[in-house]
């Protein structure tokens, strides 16, 4: 730049264009331009926004900053932009003041911008969707010769819940349950996409056990392409987490289930082993922490301890499943048929 009079200010020093400073430039020269109303459309329902033809679940100030730096006109020679508002909510929308910060010729500037922000309330396409009904996949879950409990059912319908959140936060807003129904002794989940519903359904065996069943229903056509509704059958065993079983001749309690994997302790010798579902699918059920009594230590030895049953005064003699003192005034035993075992879960889950 040469060395002249500025022919805004007068000074003496480098002209950087059309006679002017640098300093002077930019005073006389806008760097940004846009309109003074702009409309954000907005559902009524989830809050979510549409930012060009996509609904996002972003916060309002970067929807905004991005519809900004969409609308406006902000030169080329403006670099390391940044654009920042700050708003005050009126009766039909947004006051703003819009701030766009860049970088010319190595000059920081600012230009300040008033706009005013519709929000237009109308319903997007994911609660479009929920309130219609749409599903892609049912997810169903049944038990083997019962019942689910109502704890089981709270559980599985808190852990389906939890699992639809999650993958929501995570940036999935197109997954939603539409509804939930008891059915048949079990539970029916219908899940908005089917992929997902696919990745809940393995979760949940992870977490309860038992085996899933696919099943695929054609529902019609769409651009031109077979749509297909899936049905994830997850069958839970007939026996569950902290119920007696007997199996081979053995007595156990199941500790926890997992897949395929069945988690036991043998009431015996308080040994702990795991079994292949498919295995012990008909493993007899004898019962559930009913099952579990409390009774008086009389005496213990180094491989017996003698009881009382404190209702009817009655003592037996039973063999410790391992060498083990007890401290307590009580203990627990279980009863199965004619054979009584101490139980004691405080100290065989561990």
């Amino acid at each position: 730049m040469a060395n002249m009079f500025c022919v805004e200010c007068g000074k003496d020093g480098p002209i950087f264009r059309e006679g002017s400073c640098i300093s002077c430039y930019i005073k006389t020269h806008s760097f940004s331009k846009g309109p003074e109303i702009i409309d954000i459309p907005m559902c009524s329902h989830c809050s979510a926004y549409k930012y060009k033809n996509l609904w996002t679940s972003d916060l309002l100030n970067e929807v905004l900053r991005k519809t900004i730096k969409n609308t406006f006109n902000i030169s080329k020679e403006l670099k390391k932009i940044d654009i920042n508002s700050e708003c005050k909510e009126e009766k039909n929308g947004m006051d703003c003041k819009v701030f766009i910060t860049g970088f010319f010729d190595d000059v920081k500037l600012t230009e300040e911008h008033n706009l005013f922000v519709r929000l237009k309330k109308t319903v997007c396409d994911v609660c479009s969707k929920r309130f219609g009904g749409y599903h892609e996949a049912i997810f169903q879950i049944r038990t083997d010769k019962r019942k689910l409990s109502k704890d089981e059912l709270e559980n599985i319908r808190l852990s389906v819940e939890t699992l639809v959140e999650n993958m929501q936060a995570k940036g999935n807003r197109g997954l939603f349950i539409t509804d939930v129904g008891e059915e048949h002794g079990g539970l029916d989940f219908y899940i908005s996409d089917k992929g997902s519903g696919l990745v809940i359904a393995k979760k949940i065996q992870d977490q309860f056990g038992g085996t899933i069943k696919q099943s695929s229903k054609n529902i019609g056509m769409k651009d031109s392409k077979q749509v297909y509704r899936m049905t994830y059958l997850l069958r839970l065993p007939a026996f569950k987490k902290e119920d007696f079983i007997s199996y081979n001749n053995s007595f156990f309690y199941i500790s926890s289930i997992s897949g395929s994997k069945v988690h036991v302790i043998e009431l015996l010798n308080w040994t702990k082993q795991i079994f292949d579902l498919k295995d012990i699918q008909k493993a007899n059920i004898h019962g559930n922490k009913e099952l579990v009594k409390d009774m008086i230590l009389v005496s213990q030895s180094e491989s017996e301890v003698q009881i009382m049953n404190p209702k009817t005064y009655e003592t037996f003699d039973i063999r410790k499943p391992k060498n083990i003192s007890f401290e307590s005034k009580t203990v627990q035993i279980v009863k199965i048929k004619d054979r009584i075992f101490l139980f004691m879960k405080n100290i065989i889950n561990k």
